[in-house]
């Protein structure tokens, strides 16, 4: 079967009940929402709510990207990604980008264009992620917040894109956000070359 844009929608097929909350923080939500599955099963579900909407911004200048690494507690490593954060209100991505762009690399941003709207996890979470590329770039001093231990890396995008592929870059907000770097790069879509 070959099929274009926009693709098919089938009704949503699980039947949900009133989800309660288990386990709650400032930035998350774990719920169990009992349900009944496509083929009628009852089954307990178990959802992540996020209460930020997760923003990622990938600064492009002239054939470059620029990287943060961070040590990261989920993976105890050391993590190679786009500057990212969360936007509390849920309201204002781009001011969102902004502002993650200046604290983690410095840089303020003449122009910001969405490039993805992703769906992070949806088997398990409702997390939904805007990514913004960043061009006409000036920089600036970081302002980082208390647990960021960030560097900074300029390197060129098909450089970036030997580092997914070596399993150097594996933050999946930005492989996605390098990928479609180059996608748009390939289309004649990119500005800042």
């Amino acid at each position: 079967m070959t099929v274009s844009p926009p693709f098919p929608r089938p009704p949503f097929a699980w039947r949900l009940d009133e989800a309660s909350a288990r386990y709650e923080n400032p930035w998350m939500r774990v719920d169990d929402i009992p349900a009944v599955d496509p083929n009628g099963n009852p089954t307990l579900y178990g959802l992540v709510h996020f209460k930020n909407l997760a923003v990622g911004v990938i600064p492009y200048q002239d054939g470059h990207i620029w990287l943060v690494g961070q040590s990261r507690v989920s993976f105890q490593n050391y993590s190679w990604e786009i500057p990212a954060g969360g936007d509390p209100s849920r309201k204002d991505p781009v001011g969102t980008a902004h502002r993650e762009l200046k604290e983690e690399t410095g840089f303020s941003a003449g122009r910001m264009k969405e490039i993805l709207y992703m769906e992070m996890s949806n088997s398990l979470t409702d997390e939904i992620c805007v990514v913004y590329v960043a061009t006409d770039l000036t920089p600036g001093e970081t302002e980082l917040e208390s647990t960021e231990d960030i560097s900074l890396m300029k390197i060129c995008l098909d450089a970036a894109l030997a580092a997914i592929d070596a399993g150097e870059i594996r933050h999946a907000v930005g492989v996605a956000a390098i990928l479609k770097l180059d996608r748009m790069r390939a289309l004649g879509q990119l500005d800042g070359r």
